[in-house]
């Protein structure tokens, strides 16, 4: 019986979307109902603003027949709830209603921000925040430049090749490459600072076993294993518990310092506004300026 009163609503409600341009404007603004659950009706109106353009008779009559089926379900379960569970309600309404103010309130505040605010941050300002607040930025674990090469142990000129890798003359570096690609050794290079657990993930070591004495070498590395040497050097080192360098961090205090101005600039904002509400008596806060 339902899904027959369903589909009876849907043909009428697409029979009337379709002669729209010939009824008169009023039958589209809640005076024809489709249905009603209690005190709640959907209208003509609620379906044209739902419809999709473009939908064809048939589509739009499955779309219409679907939409109705589902208003109807969903405000019998909102009544039902709302009977079930009356002392919910006030709270889910005022929680609702906040939800709402918020949602404003940060739009007009973002509307401030893109258009009063200055987004621009000096290399200065950054370098200055990172000289005060150096201390904020502490590595976890050591971190390393460096580079490595994995060579067959026949390679015959294995002693030239740790010499071109030990050099940081830029000749004798793209000569290096140039002999890598000629014999296809796996070259990595981190010119970036890399994580130390990362830089051992290209060795033939256990990352739980104690490699921490392979920091403080200088010069070339090798290990020997499966047939391959592992020729490695670790040209920098950060230490556990060291300042970041400031090109790590860069982008992360120019974040620090926008947001830091968003904020200033908002309650610059929020002053000036109360401050001019007051005066115009638009705002009265009893118990100053002598109000009572």
């Amino acid at each position: 019986m339902y899904m027959k009163l369903v589909g009876k609503i849907t043909v009428l409600a697409v029979s009337l979307l379709a002669t729209q341009c010939r009824m008169p404007s009023n039958l589209f603004f809640g005076k024809d109902t489709i249905a009603r659950v209690g005190r709640s009706e959907l209208t003509t109106f609620d379906i044209k603003q739902i419809v999709p353009q473009g939908l064809s008779g048939a589509d739009s009559a499955s779309y219409v027949d679907a939409y109705v089926e589902k208003w109807v379900v969903r405000q019998l379960k909102l009544q039902e709830a709302a009977l079930m569970f009356p002392t919910d309600v006030d709270d889910i309404d005022r929680k609702v209603e906040e939800y709402r103010q918020s949602l404003l309130i940060r739009k007009i505040d973002q509307y401030y921000i893109d258009t009063d605010m200055n987004n621009d941050v000096s290399e200065r300002d950054i370098a200055d925040y990172y000289a005060a607040h150096r201390a904020d930025f502490r590595i976890a674990s050591p971190m390393v430049k460096g580079r490595i090469v994995a060579v067959n142990d026949g390679y015959r000129r294995r002693e030239q090749l740790v010499r071109l890798f030990s050099s940081s003359k830029s000749d004798e570096r793209r000569d290096l490459e140039a002999l890598c690609r000629k014999h296809n050794f796996r070259f990595v290079r981190f010119d970036e600072w890399t994580d130390f657990s990362e830089f051992l993930s290209n060795l033939p070591v256990l990352r739980s076993g104690h490699n921490e004495a392979m920091l403080s070498k200088r010069g070339v590395q090798q290990i020997h294993y499966n047939r391959t040497y592992y020729i490695f050097l670790i040209t920098d080192v950060l230490d556990a518990d060291d300042a970041m360098p400031l090109q790590m961090v860069e982008e992360r205090i120019r974040r620090i310092l926008i947001t830091r101005r968003q904020g200033e600039l908002l309650r610059v904002h929020e002053d000036s506004m109360v401050n001019n509400a007051i005066k115009t008596g638009h705002v009265r806060i009893f118990g100053r300026n002598n109000d009572e």
